[in-house]
């Protein structure tokens, strides 16, 4: 097999493919093998008649189509292969030449990935966040473990606070009448939380256990309700009951009750640590993400529409199947916001951009600097997607391959040794303040 690639647009190549004769022809035997079995041909038993009268039967260019299907994605692949070609989308093919008993030359015009101009991509400043642990960060989480231990206690008397679970029957009215959604019996608000309409717990504030209340608010304009969205309304709130959270001093029985320490010193030693690995953690990304940044900002490349398009799609599947993890569905989640799948495509476009520019940029400094996967870090991987989805290994990767995953495998390891590369090839600068 021949193949040529020629650019003929900024983003666009034009594969020249010729197919010797002799492959076409295996090609058109393995086609008569499968037409033979599907036609009734009079004098021959069904699956027994020779490929001449088979191709008077049904038609020399009928079995020839047949080949072809399975010819021309073949001889794509391979001519993709051998001019080290990188499609972005689906190619356009023309064949040119295409009869039995001769070469199959065909035309393949295909958008391929842009050509990325590095610029300095080592040695660049790099800001790195303070992982100093305070005591005030320590006293914060203590604050906390404090907070998600509290004990409700009932409010016998006394005004609602800030911070109290109140539990109201409330009534609300648009206009002067009753909405639909809009009054609850015993219901549990945990006031601060910002559950509600905004204005409707802060107004609730002050007023007294057994107090009718009345509560002015707007609704805003997205909301989800199109009859109510913008709309000033007014709500009848009786405040029942009230709970307010008892606070456990913090000493060693505390430490005792919410961990397995005996001590208030050891609990707040083992609190510093676990801030300290989460500022390390922290830091370590933002020094990978200021390295990268740095070096495709300092990049040339036009990013095309069709790439950007491909990773919105990639990123709504992503969004979908953790909505379905969560029991709910795209339409639902468009419905209870208010939205559609184009506002959200439109959303995602600019982080899609950015990503796939950033794809282009670390994999242009991968050939720059001969980075690839070895095969001892693939097997790593494998193992680790095993391991994760208790199967054996060699399932796992047979699995991969059938699949044709193997090569993204490859590319996300390339692609996480380049951070690596742009992060200890950089001027690292100690910052003051985590972010």
């Amino acid at each position: 097999m021949k193949a040529t690639a020629e650019r003929i647009e900024k983003n666009t190549v034009l594969l020249q493919v010729e197919v010797e004769a002799a492959k076409v022809d295996k090609a058109m035997d393995q086609a008569y093998r499968k037409v033979v079995k599907q036609v009734n041909i009079p004098g021959f038993r069904k699956g027994k008649a020779p490929r001449a009268m088979v191709e008077r039967f049904v038609g020399a260019e009928t079995l020839f189509g047949e080949a072809a299907e399975t010819l021309l994605p073949e001889a794509y692949m391979e001519a993709l292969k051998e001019t080290g070609t990188e499609p972005i989308d689906q190619p356009k093919i023309d064949v040119v030449q295409g009869e039995p008993g001769k070469d199959l030359i065909f035309k393949a015009t295909v958008e391929v990935k842009p050509e990325v101009t590095l610029g300095e991509y080592k040695g660049l400043e790099v800001k790195r966040p303070s992982v100093e642990v305070s005591d005030e960060d320590v006293n914060k989480e203590l604050e906390r473990l404090q907070n998600r231990h509290a004990k409700l206690v009932t409010v016998e008397e006394g005004e609602v606070q800030n911070g109290d679970t109140a539990i109201i029957d409330f009534a609300g009215y648009s206009e002067g009448e009753a909405f639909e959604g809009g009054s609850a019996e015993n219901y549990s608000l945990n006031i601060g939380s910002s559950t509600f309409i905004p204005g409707f717990e802060e107004q609730l504030v002050g007023a007294k256990l057994g107090e009718e209340k009345e509560v002015n608010v707007t609704f805003p304009e997205e909301y989800h309700a199109e009859n109510l969205a913008g709309k000033p309304a007014l709500f009848k709130v009786s405040i029942k009951e009230l709970k307010r959270k008892e606070l456990a001093p913090l000493d060693d029985e505390f430490a005792k009750d919410v961990s397995e320490f005996d001590t208030l010193e050891e609990l707040k030693s083992d609190i510093r640590n676990k801030l300290k690995e989460a500022a390390e953690t922290k830091a370590k990304s933002a020094v990978d993400n200021g390295a990268v940044d740095a070096a495709v900002n300092n990049a040339s490349v036009e990013v095309p529409e069709v790439m950007i398009d491909q990773k919105v799609e990639e990123m709504l599947n992503s969004v979908g199947q953790r909505l379905m993890q969560q029991g709910i569905n795209m339409d639902q989640y468009f419905q209870y916001t208010n939205s559609s799948i184009d506002d959200m495509r439109e959303r995602m476009r600019p982080d899609a951009e950015k990503t796939v520019k950033n794809e282009l940029v670390l994999d242009a400094i991968a050939k720059a600097e001969k980075i690839e996967a070895s095969e001892e870090e693939v097997s790593e991987e494998i193992e680790k997607i095993a391991s994760y989805v208790k199967q054996d290994a060699k399932i796992v990767r047979k699995t991969l391959e059938m699949q044709g995953e193997m090569g993204n495998i490859m590319q996300d390891i390339v692609r996480r040794k380049i951070v690596s590369f742009l992060s200890e090839n950089a001027q690292v600068v100690e910052g003051t303040t985590a972010e």
